[in-house]
């Protein structure tokens, strides 16, 4: 067995002991107290090369204050064309490559080499008409390209918002925010526990990155330096290779940019919020509803197509999508739905997407019955 390997396993399974015993044996506490305390037992003082850390600022990966999540020199920010949607958190995102590597892009997927780490941090502004006043990150979900396959961590951040901790058991964290309308809101906000990560990013029963594949990326980013399509700009930065212009690899567009079409758009929210399971690799691929952006099989979209096996999920109605009916259609009524059993998708969201189930009303409404 690779001996530093062995040192990671030896090393996770003490860890994993801990947690239980703290979790197991410590009094009752605030989040933060609970959090702080698992820190101060598992925390490494330094970083010794074997990952997970335990604290978030062990990776280095942000110059100055923590909560700024200004990343270093050697981090690069991306962001898909379309986000996912989860309970209306803002996310920013960075990649960091081994020293010396580089990225390749073959056909539709984009590999990162062993080594790699994707950052992805969710944060509320205190009121979304300022989205860049005050602002609570709540947790930040790593992605680490390990020498068995990727590995996916979540980390808590603490109240001070100085650092954020492993959470391998997942969290529960109320969250107010102010919204566009100046109304208050109020979310329940879920951390996912470590095992669940592999729920939505399961590719053919593997951990496998979402939101990075080349139609994601092949998009415009506005950098410090200026706006540039991001895959030319790692390309330039000499951490990509195998990019040949934007016309030469498929894209998506934002589905909240109201200047594209009413079907791109709409197949770019299914895209990214569904097709991670709803595609032939996915875990839900015995539905035979496949949602991905190019899909253009009727039967497989959904169209007057009846579930396999959706249970009380399909509520009163029969087919997935029926043209001109949105409301008699069970994808939007399980997009309309927070039920455990009938909302989709299942993990990610406490909430409805207000805007994601009108647009895809609207899709299905303009679409000529038979």
């Amino acid at each position: 067995m690779n001996v530093a390997f062995e040192r990671f396993v030896k090393k996770s399974f003490t860890c994993f002991l801990l947690i239980g015993l703290v979790a197991s044996c410590a009094p009752q506490a605030s989040e933060e107290e609970s959090s702080e305390s698992v820190e101060e037992v598992l925390a490494p003082e330094e970083a010794d090369g074997i990952f997970p850390y335990r604290r978030l600022s062990t990776y280095g990966f942000f110059a100055g204050e923590m909560a700024n999540l200004s990343p270093n020199s050697s981090i690069l920010p991306y962001q898909p064309a379309s986000s996912l949607f989860t309970d209306y958190a803002l996310k920013s995102r960075f990649v960091s490559l081994p020293e010396g590597t580089q990225a390749s892009l073959e056909g539709e997927e984009l590999n990162l080499p062993q080594g790699s780490i994707l950052i992805k941090n969710f944060y509320y502004p205190a009121d979304f008409r300022k989205p860049e006043g005050e602002r609570r990150i709540i947790e930040t979900r790593l992605m680490i390209h390990e020498e068995g396959g990727w590995e996916a961590y979540p980390y808590l951040w603490n109240e001070s918002q100085t650092d954020a901790v492993l959470k391998v058991v997942g969290a529960e964290k109320e969250v107010r925010f102010i919204d566009q309308a100046g109304e208050e809101q109020v979310i329940n906000y879920l951390v996912p526990n470590k095992n669940q990560c592999k729920s939505c990013h399961n590719k053919n029963e593997t951990l496998a990155p979402l939101g990075v594949q080349t139609r994601h990326l092949n998009h415009d980013y506005a950098y410090e330096s200026g706006t540039e399509n991001q895959l030319a700009h790692w390309t330039a930065q000499g951490k990509l290779v195998g990019f040949n212009g934007k016309a030469a690899h498929p894209t998506l567009v934002n589905y909240e940019d109201q200047s594209q079409t009413l079907n791109d758009r709409a197949m770019a929210y299914l895209d990214i919020n569904c097709s991670h399971c709803h595609r032939a690799e996915g875990p839900a691929s015995t539905s035979g509803l496949f949602l991905t952006y190019g899909q253009k099989d009727p039967l497989k979209l959904g169209i007057y197509k009846t579930p396999v096996a959706a249970g009380k999920g399909s509520g009163s109605h029969t087919y997935d999508i029926v043209p001109g009916d949105g409301d008699a259609s069970i994808l939007l009524h399980r997009m309309n739905s927070t039920e455990v059993g009938v909302a989709m998708p299942e993990l990610g969201r406490t909430s409805i997407h207000a805007e994601g189930v009108a647009l895809i009303r609207e899709w299905i409404n303009q679409m000529e019955k038979k």
